[in-house]
Formats: structure tokens, C-alpha cells, sequence
């Protein structure tokens, strides 16, 4: 098995595709928001969402990661739909319990404006229509994230939440993907080069990166 590496607690649509695609280039085995046929060596796993697997592993051992020891990178944790709203990248708990169990894990945090993020959620399928105000989320309690203003006030809430929980630290870095030297700052971090960079999950036209 490969150790953990990057830990991405990032918010949908605001790049995390085009941050797997790079480390994939890399070479790195990426998870990103569900665990694909063929992906794991294990029988119980795939087809399951990070969410799911990072929370039973959680109150099962302790670790998020019992399960996931296969994958230098976990991207995009959260899952929400009728039957489940899961945000591991907002609970402190769980977090820390990454951090404990996993010493050399690098916390990265992709963002993007959130008025533009509000924008493309509120176009990507039915996220920010229906999923979203429905869902009990940290931070966004049902009922609200219907409107793009809610949806941006509570990404800048979770930007604000990581950056004081990892103020200070060396394992925590965050970058814009509108930053032209996001290639750089992401490989400088990880100690690796990045071959690829560009802009994944486009989708169809209007519709934003993830």
C-alpha cells in the first residue's frame, strides 16, 4: 500500500477535477469523490463515496483512512443527495483525527471566488436548486443555500474555518485557481513535479470547471 499524502478540503466546483487530473499525471493515485471499479484491491469499497467510507471508518477505528490506505491523494470528500449530506472536510474531529493518524498527510484547500463558485453551482445539475437547501449542511443548515448569496457567504466561511484551524502549520497550503502560479506552488508543496496543468470537467457551455 502507498502512504497518504494530500488531504484535499476543498468545496465542490472550485477545481478539485483539475487538481486529481494533475496529480494523476504525476503519478499519484488519486480518490476523488467516490472510489471507482478497479481502484481498490478491496471488495467492500468501491462504488462507495468518500464521505461514507471516511465516516465509517471514523467511528468504526478511529481513522478515516482505516480503508483507504491504497491512495497518496483523497479529493473531493463531500457527498449530498436525498439520502445523505456528508462534509468531512468542515468537521474539526475528523480532521484532526487525519492528522493524527496519518503524520506526513499535506492539507490542501482549492479556491475560487465564491461569487463565481455560486454561480456555477447553481448551474450544476440540480446542486444549488434543490440538493444544497435541502441538505443539513455545516454551515448551511436547510433552508438556506437557494440563492447564490447564501452559497457564497458560506464559502467564504469555510475558506475563513480552514485558515484558522491550520494557521501556522507546514502540512496546510491553499491556493486560487486563478492564480497563474498555481502549477508551481502546488508542486513546491508537495515536493513533486507536476507535468500537467490546465482545466478539467469544463462540461457543457456556461457550465464552469470543477
Amino acid at each position: 500500500m502507498t502512504r497518504m499524502r494530500v488531504v484535499n478540503i476543498a468545496l465542490p466546483k472550485t477545481g478539485t477535477t483539475t487538481l486529481t487530473d494533475a496529480l494523476r499525471h504525476a503519478g499519484l493515485t488519486v480518490a476523488d469523490w467516490r472510489v471507482r471499479p478497479g481502484q481498490s484491491t478491496r471488495t467492500d469499497i468501491p462504488r462507495m463515496h468518500l464521505g461514507k467510507i471516511i465516516y465509517e471508518d471514523y467511528f468504526a477505528t478511529g481513522d478515516p483512512f482505516a480503508r483507504l490506505g491504497e491512495f497518496d491523494v483523497i479529493n473531493e470528500m463531500s457527498a449530498v443527495r436525498d439520502d445523505r449530506s456528508l462534509w468531512p472536510q468542515t468537521d474539526w474531529g475528523l480532521l484532526s483525527a487525519i492528522a493524527t493518524h496519518h503524520p506526513g498527510v499535506k492539507f490542501i484547500l482549492t479556491m475560487r471566488d465564491p461569487v463565481k463558485t455560486a454561480d456555477s453551482m447553481m448551474r450544476w445539475n440540480n446542486l444549488g436548486k434543490q440538493r444544497l437547501p435541502k441538505a443539513d449542511i455545516p454551515g448551511l443548515p436547510r433552508g438556506f443555500g437557494g440563492s447564490e448569496a447564501d452559497i457564497a457567504r458560506w464559502m467564504e466561511g469555510h475558506y475563513a474555518f480552514c485558515h484558522q484551524i491550520f494557521k501556522g502549520s507546514d502540512r496546510f497550503m491553499s491556493y486560487d485557481i486563478e492564480d497563474p502560479d498555481a502549477q508551481a506552488k502546488i508542486s513546491a508543496y508537495l515536493n513533486i513535479d507536476l507535468p500537467w496543468w490546465g482545466q478539467s470537467n469544463v462540461g457543457k457551455p456556461g457550465a464552469a470547471a470543477q
